[in-house]
């Protein structure tokens, strides 16, 4: 009985499925190492960032300034560059 359970799992499409999922599981995974590689450091300043703000921190490195001028300022992608 055990046996031919094996077998139609060896056999089905159930197996199929599992591979497929795990495939895709592995590519996402891939990318975000990618992602991350690439991106790591301004991620952990983001996170550090958020964190310190949400903690109540005033260090004028990781406070954001409201002021009207940064308001009304439009927003470039040298804006986010160290």
């Amino acid at each position: 009985m055990l046996i031919q359970k094996m077998r139609r799992l060896i056999k089905g499409k159930n197996g199929q499925g599992m591979t497929e999922y795990i495939i895709i599981v592995a590519l996402i995974a891939i990318a975000a190492i990618g992602i991350y590689t690439l991106f790591g450091k301004q991620i952990r300043e983001v996170v550090g960032a958020i964190s310190g703000q949400l903690g109540g921190e005033t260090d004028d490195a990781a406070a954001i300034v409201d002021t009207e001028d940064q308001r009304d300022k439009d927003v470039t992608v040298q804006d986010f560059e160290n």
